[in-house]
Protein backbone atom coordinates (compact mmCIF):
# COMPACT_ATOMS: atom_id res chain seq x y z
CA UNK A 1 0.00 0.00 0.00
CA UNK A 2 1.36 3.41 -0.96
CA UNK A 3 1.71 5.88 1.89
CA UNK A 4 0.33 9.38 1.52
CA UNK A 5 2.55 12.41 1.90
CA UNK A 6 0.83 13.19 5.20
CA UNK A 7 1.53 9.67 6.51
CA UNK A 8 5.20 10.03 5.56
CA UNK A 9 5.48 13.45 7.20
CA UNK A 10 3.73 12.17 10.34
CA UNK A 11 6.17 9.23 10.52
CA UNK A 12 9.19 11.52 9.85
CA UNK A 13 8.40 14.82 11.65
CA UNK A 14 11.90 16.26 11.08
CA UNK A 15 11.78 15.63 7.33
CA UNK A 16 11.68 18.49 4.87
CA UNK A 17 9.78 18.08 1.62
CA UNK A 18 11.25 19.47 -1.60
CA UNK A 19 11.30 19.19 -5.37
CA UNK A 20 14.42 18.82 -7.47
CA UNK A 21 14.72 21.47 -10.21
CA UNK A 22 12.39 24.32 -11.05
CA UNK A 23 9.92 22.72 -13.43
CA UNK A 24 8.18 19.39 -14.10
CA UNK A 25 10.55 18.21 -16.86
CA UNK A 26 13.73 18.94 -14.90
CA UNK A 27 12.24 17.44 -11.73
CA UNK A 28 11.43 14.17 -13.55
CA UNK A 29 14.89 14.04 -15.15
CA UNK A 30 16.65 14.55 -11.84
CA UNK A 31 14.50 11.99 -10.01
CA UNK A 32 15.40 9.44 -12.71
CA UNK A 33 19.11 10.17 -12.14
CA UNK A 34 18.70 9.74 -8.37
CA UNK A 35 16.78 6.48 -8.83
CA UNK A 36 19.47 5.13 -11.15
CA UNK A 37 22.21 5.91 -8.60
CA UNK A 38 23.95 8.34 -10.95
CA UNK A 39 23.03 11.40 -8.88
CA UNK A 40 24.21 11.29 -5.25
CA UNK A 41 24.72 15.00 -4.62
CA UNK A 42 22.97 18.32 -5.13
CA UNK A 43 23.43 21.97 -4.35
CA UNK A 44 21.35 25.09 -3.81
CA UNK A 45 21.91 28.74 -3.03
CA UNK A 46 22.64 29.01 0.70
CA UNK A 47 20.22 31.95 0.78
CA UNK A 48 17.34 29.53 0.10
CA UNK A 49 17.68 28.22 3.66
CA UNK A 50 16.81 29.72 7.00
CA UNK A 51 14.29 32.44 7.69
CA UNK A 52 11.41 32.05 5.25
CA UNK A 53 13.06 29.09 3.50
CA UNK A 54 13.75 25.42 4.07
CA UNK A 55 15.73 24.11 7.02
CA UNK A 56 19.42 23.66 6.20
CA UNK A 57 20.21 19.97 5.53
CA UNK A 58 21.71 18.02 8.43
CA UNK A 59 23.70 14.81 8.33
CA UNK A 60 21.42 11.89 9.14
CA UNK A 61 18.17 13.75 8.46
CA UNK A 62 15.77 12.08 6.07
CA UNK A 63 13.85 14.26 3.63
CA UNK A 64 11.10 13.56 1.13
CA UNK A 65 11.72 14.41 -2.51
CA UNK A 66 8.46 15.09 -4.32
CA UNK A 67 7.31 14.57 -7.85
CA UNK A 68 6.37 17.88 -9.46
CA UNK A 69 2.68 17.19 -8.67
CA UNK A 70 3.48 17.05 -4.94
CA UNK A 71 3.26 13.29 -4.49
CA UNK A 72 6.11 11.49 -2.69
CA UNK A 73 8.89 10.22 -4.97
CA UNK A 74 11.83 9.31 -2.73
CA UNK A 75 13.12 9.49 0.79
CA UNK A 76 16.77 10.52 0.94
CA UNK A 77 19.19 10.72 3.85
CA UNK A 78 21.83 13.44 4.02
CA UNK A 79 25.33 11.98 4.40
CA UNK A 80 27.45 15.15 3.96
CA UNK A 81 26.85 18.91 3.93
CA UNK A 82 29.27 21.69 3.08
CA UNK A 83 29.14 25.30 1.99
CA UNK A 84 31.33 26.91 -0.65
CA UNK A 85 31.28 29.76 -3.09
CA UNK A 86 29.91 29.19 -6.59
CA UNK A 87 33.34 29.91 -8.07
CA UNK A 88 34.93 27.29 -5.78
CA UNK A 89 32.95 24.34 -7.17
CA UNK A 90 35.12 21.38 -8.20
CA UNK A 91 34.81 18.68 -10.85
CA UNK A 92 34.56 15.84 -8.31
CA UNK A 93 31.38 17.25 -6.71
CA UNK A 94 29.94 18.09 -10.14
CA UNK A 95 30.43 14.45 -11.19
CA UNK A 96 28.44 13.28 -8.13
CA UNK A 97 25.56 15.50 -9.25
CA UNK A 98 25.25 13.31 -12.33
CA UNK A 99 23.64 15.86 -14.64
CA UNK A 100 26.63 17.61 -16.17
CA UNK A 101 29.34 16.80 -18.71
CA UNK A 102 31.97 18.78 -16.81
CA UNK A 103 32.57 21.77 -14.55
CA UNK A 104 32.03 24.30 -17.38
CA UNK A 105 28.64 22.72 -18.17
CA UNK A 106 27.70 22.87 -14.46
CA UNK A 107 28.69 26.55 -14.23
CA UNK A 108 26.63 27.48 -17.30
CA UNK A 109 23.51 25.59 -16.20
CA UNK A 110 23.66 26.57 -12.53
CA UNK A 111 24.28 30.23 -13.32
CA UNK A 112 21.14 30.16 -15.49
CA UNK A 113 19.22 28.34 -12.70
CA UNK A 114 20.29 30.82 -10.02
CA UNK A 115 19.39 33.74 -12.28
CA UNK A 116 15.89 32.21 -12.77
CA UNK A 117 15.66 31.94 -8.97
CA UNK A 118 16.35 35.64 -8.54
CA UNK A 119 20.06 36.12 -8.11
CA UNK A 120 23.51 35.07 -9.14
CA UNK A 121 27.02 36.17 -8.23
CA UNK A 122 30.28 34.26 -8.80
CA UNK A 123 31.06 34.50 -5.08
CA UNK A 124 27.58 33.51 -3.86
CA UNK A 125 27.48 30.85 -1.15
CA UNK A 126 25.99 27.51 -2.10
CA UNK A 127 25.01 24.54 0.03
CA UNK A 128 26.46 21.25 -1.24
CA UNK A 129 24.78 18.05 -0.08
CA UNK A 130 25.55 14.38 -0.61
CA UNK A 131 22.74 11.93 0.03
CA UNK A 132 21.63 8.34 -0.29
CA UNK A 133 18.24 6.95 -1.24
CA UNK A 134 16.45 5.33 1.69
CA UNK A 135 13.15 4.50 -0.01
CA UNK A 136 11.65 4.84 -3.49
CA UNK A 137 7.89 5.42 -3.45
CA UNK A 138 7.42 4.66 -7.17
Amino acid sequence: MTKSLQELVDANPDAETFRFGDGPKLCAEILALVRSGIKTATCEAASAYGKGGDAYPEIGRRDIALNWDGTPALMIETVEVSTRRFDEMDAEFVAAQGEFRDLAHWRKDYEAYFRRQGGFAPDMKIMCERFRVVEDFA
